[in-house]
């Protein structure tokens, strides 16, 4: 199907691009890589008046460092973060994810903040942003920036911290330099979104879990981080049968969908079996 007329603008500065949201309001749609919003387009599911084309803004692409943190802009593709070095040095369980996003030619388009803002439940960038405790700096009208905790970013299905009007512009990522980093995601095919995903990074000491940070993909309307197992693993051995016992309770609280590739029962069981196996080969059993 052919998308409906629309006028295209391509600025080439955040300032520009936000000015051109304040002038068409609600008529805008924001393309990033466009590897969600263009199929979208092309079934007529939603038919802006004007599309804004954030892919001449240098300014939003890069991975450079800042003392403690990766900072990674917003329209950085999916190829450039794996090539990073900083990234898999420092936070090598947003590379290890990233890795498993759909095939290289979505990987050239697709780009970490698009993916972000989409905020799928089952996307592949969410949750490890969760667990590495990333922020999110948020530009807005006036030269006007905050910063949101990834805790306070995913708000809902689809929907995020990112209002009317202002712009996702960098992603900043703690280092966890050290740390070993699994993403484990199951699917039925290959290329498929998470039918459930978990993100595991961890510091060991001596044999033992010091610290660890989970995430869950697909297991609600939003990413979610698996903080009482994250305190369960403390002072653990990598052991299968200490694993084990530790994550046993992933899968409580959370709200995972039913549709044809698993009911919500399945999927926390799922959950289980694979936090188990991320947790053990981050630590590095």
């Amino acid at each position: 199907m052919i998308p409906a007329t629309f006028d295209y603008l391509a600025p080439t500065s955040v300032a520009d691009a936000i000015a051109a949201l304040e002038e068409h309001g609600d008529e805008a749609k924001v393309l990033a890589g466009g590897q969600s919003l263009l199929p979208i387009l092309r079934m007529r599911l939603n038919a802006p008046g004007v599309v804004i084309d954030l892919g001449k803004i240098s300014e939003l692409q890069g991975v450079t460092e800042d003392g403690d943190d990766l900072v990674i802009g917003a329209m950085t593709t999916y190829f450039d973060v794996l090539a990073s070095d900083a990234v898999s040095t420092h936070a090598a369980l947003l590379n290890k994810a990233i890795a498993t996003v759909a095939d290289p030619q979505i990987r050239h388009r697709g780009t970490i903040g698009g993916a972000l803002v989409h905020a799928d439940p089952a996307g592949d960038v969410g949750a490890p942003a969760l667990a590495l405790g990333a922020s999110f700096v948020i530009a807005g009208p006036g030269g006007a920036t905050r910063t949101v905790a990834a805790d306070d970013f995913f708000e809902d299905l689809f929907q995020t911290a990112v209002g009317e009007g202002e712009l996702l512009t960098q992603i900043r990522v703690p280092k966890h330099t050290g740390w070993g980093a699994h993403y484990e995601k199951f699917v039925r095919v290959s290329h498929q979104w998470s039918i459930v995903g978990i993100a595991a990074t961890v510091r060991s000491e001596g044999g033992a879990i010091a610290e660890a940070r989970v995430g869950l993909t697909n297991m609600g309307s939003t990413p979610l981080r698996a903080k009482a197992v994250e305190e369960a693993l403390v002072g653990q051995p990598a052991t299968d049968e200490a694993v084990r016992a530790a994550v046993a309770q992933v899968a409580d609280g959370t709200n995972p969908p039913s549709d044809l590739n698993g009911d919500s029962d399945y999927r926390k069981h799922l959950a289980t079996v694979l936090t188990r196996r991320a947790v053990l080969a981050a630590a590095g059993a």
